[in-house]
């Protein structure tokens, strides 16, 4: 299998920590997106879902895609915002209000960093010819 890493200087420098925001293989893409400058952007979850999202959706500009290619999500929540589901909810509609992604919700006691409370891993498949 063919692979190539893509990295763009557009959003967090992940390298650094190990992993990187897109492997391309044969067959299509798959993509993992991260935030652009390691920063949380409030202590709410409202805003940290709408940013993870925003994120992924620069990371698929990036490479000519877009959130309709998004497959997968899994979501990271932290065990304290079991009652906020509902602001996860009303995001994920507002921005794949037709033919949502598959989506896994997997509650945890941590994320990274200690302020973080949401984390969304999203896997798109782009054609080869994008």
């Amino acid at each position: 299998m063919k692979k190539k890493v893509i990295n763009p200087k557009s959003v967090f420098n992940s390298l650094k920590y190990g992993f990187s925001q897109v492997v391309e293989f044969e067959g299509g893409r798959r993509v993992v997106g991260v935030d652009s400058e390691e920063k949380t952007v409030d202590k709410n979850l409202t805003s940290q879902t709408k940013v993870a999202i925003d994120n992924i959706e620069q990371i698929l500009t990036e490479i000519g895609g877009n959130l309709t290619h998004v497959v997968m999500l899994r979501i990271y929540i932290l065990d304290s915002e079991k009652e906020n589901q509902t602001v996860i909810s009303k995001s994920l509609l507002e921005r794949f209000p037709k033919n949502p992604p598959a989506t896994s919700w997997i509650f945890v006691s941590g994320l990274s960093m200690p302020e973080w409370l949401i984390e969304i891993e999203a896997e798109a498949v782009l054609p080869e010819n994008m």
